[in-house]
């Protein structure tokens, strides 16, 4: 009887210090990991998960701790096996393949300066990368760890602000392509009442954006100095080039796997909430809108409401220390109404716009209509052959069919993104002109012309795949992808 009260009085004390633990871990953070040690259905859910319902509970909650999820072995670990094998090597010359040679030691190291603050950020190593305009964009090529701790808090915060940004933004974030960005486009313009398209870019986006602001954007969800402080230096660490690094109180680098976060939180409060307040308080017709980065386009139905939209959309981008830019800014008649009005002589032509790499058009059905024709942007065209002659005479002594395992990579790729509806004419251009480039090539490896086209039509057909329409129209792939609920909202 002795025996059977002390066991029953251990087990009470047992769990009268299991249920203070628990009270106390109530009230304290959670901890990294709370799964149990078997998978089943019941399990508990991932860290990351209870901060991603924490986050949908509460838009207005601030995270205080935030740095355990960054240190976490296993996720660093996945973040490094995430990265690009052959990719360049930051200032410090390290390579993937080097640093897997000792990977654990160099994890639990690296998770070691993390936890006591003793992680310095590396200047990147600027490079430059052809844009279709001829021009030259400038890139950052970040140390390896940096790339490994700069995944690791994206994938942390994309936890937070995934439940915060809004429907419209589609630029870099998991989920989202540019594709369901251009479906949402055309299916807004041709569902909804648009007849005045504003096709808008941010001047040097990555140039300008402030620090001292996206800091605080920022510090609306967390709350953990830590967190912060590592975004803070890799904002401070510059760009070294030539030998000689800088610094700037503005701007930041494009390359790295933290840039393309911190510039949609930054738009998220600079245009994304200002444009749904915008919508919902200022215009009286519908208003559609469809951002990619830096690069946006709003459909409006009443012109008078677009002129002062922009009017505002200037004054507020000015305030946030960003400017349109004034070339590629336009406000030009597009839509349903606006093709009609023009057919009928009672209205200007209806314009066209680029987005994503497309030219968009007003068009129509074979039924007669009304649609939005998407066509591959002369400029990119022109650019990619132009790049792709050069690649060939690099390539010129190659053995035939490794040059054309190159070119068709090269149409794959091409058609994978460039082929959409009613888009066959110019993937299809494309294609013969990559099998014209490559026949003159050949002709060129020696003096006598032995290469007639009947041959180089086998090669053709042997090697480059035909030009057919990969995608679904829009409003399947939308209707598949948001399941009734909108995403331009």
């Amino acid at each position: 009887m002795a025996t059977r009260c002390r066991a029953a009085a251990s087990s009470k004390e047992s769990h009268t210090k299991s249920d203070s633990w628990k009270g106390a871990l109530a009230k304290g953070n959670s901890l990294g990991r709370n799964a149990l040690r078997t998978q089943r259905r019941g399990g508990a859910p991932s860290a990351l998960e209870r901060v991603r319902q924490a986050a949908r509970r509460n838009s207005k909650q601030r995270f205080t701790a935030l740095l355990h999820h960054v240190c976490d072995i296993e996720r660093l670990r996945a973040a490094y096996f995430a990265l690009k094998r052959n990719a360049a090597p930051g200032v410090d010359g390290e390579t993937w393949r080097h640093y897997g040679q000792t990977l654990e030691d160099n994890l639990r190291g690296l998770s070691e300066r993390l936890k006591r603050g003793a992680y310095r950020a590396k200047p990147v190593r600027r490079a430059y990368i052809p844009k279709a305009d001829g021009r030259q964009r400038p890139l950052g090529v970040p140390a390896l760890e940096d790339k490994i701790v700069q995944r690791a808090v994206v994938e942390v915060l994309n936890a937070i602000y995934e439940t915060d940004f809004l429907g419209f933004s589609y630029g870099f974030r998991p989920g989202r392509s540019p594709h369901q960005a251009l479906d949402a486009l055309s299916v807004g313009i041709t569902t909804k009442k648009v007849n005045w398209v504003l096709d808008a870019d941010i001047r040097g986006f990555f140039d300008t954006l402030d620090h001292g602001w996206l800091v605080k954007f920022v510090e609306h969800r967390v709350a953990d100095r830590r967190v912060v402080r590592l975004i803070q230096k890799w904002l401070s660490a510059g760009v070294l080039e030539d030998g000689r690094r800088t610094t700037s109180e503005v701007g930041t680098v494009q390359g790295g796997s933290v840039s393309p976060l911190l510039a949609n939180l930054y738009l998220h409060h600079v245009f994304d909430l200002w444009v749904r307040r915008w919508r919902k308080t200022q215009a009286r017709g519908d208003v559609v809108v469809v951002r990619f980065a830096d690069d946006f386009v709003v459909g409006f139905e009443h012109r008078e409401e677009a002129e002062r939209f922009l009017v505002e959309l200037r004054e507020r981008l000015g305030t946030f220390g960003l400017a349109l830019h004034p070339d590629k800014t336009r406000l030009l008649p597009f839509g349903r109404k606006a093709a009609r009005d023009w057919r009928d002589r009672v209205g200007p032509k209806p314009g066209t716009f680029n987005f994503l790499g497309f030219t968009h058009a007003c068009g129509k059905t074979r039924k007669g209509w009304f649609t939005v024709l998407r066509q591959t942007m002369r400029q990119r065209l022109q650019a990619k052959l132009v790049a792709l002659k050069e690649e060939l005479r690099q390539r010129r002594h190659r053995p035939i069919p490794e040059q054309g395992v190159y070119l068709r990579s090269v149409v794959a790729g091409h058609v994978r993104y460039f082929g959409v509806p009613n888009n066959g004419p110019s993937i299809g251009l494309f294609r013969r002109a990559v099998g014209r480039l490559w026949w003159r090539s050949l002709k060129r490896r020696s003096q006598a012309d032995n290469l007639p086209w009947q041959r180089m039509d086998k090669y053709i057909q042997r090697w480059l795949p035909l030009a057919r329409i990969c995608h679904p129209w829009p409003s399947q792939r939308l209707a598949s992808a948001t399941q009734g609920k909108s995403r331009m909202r």
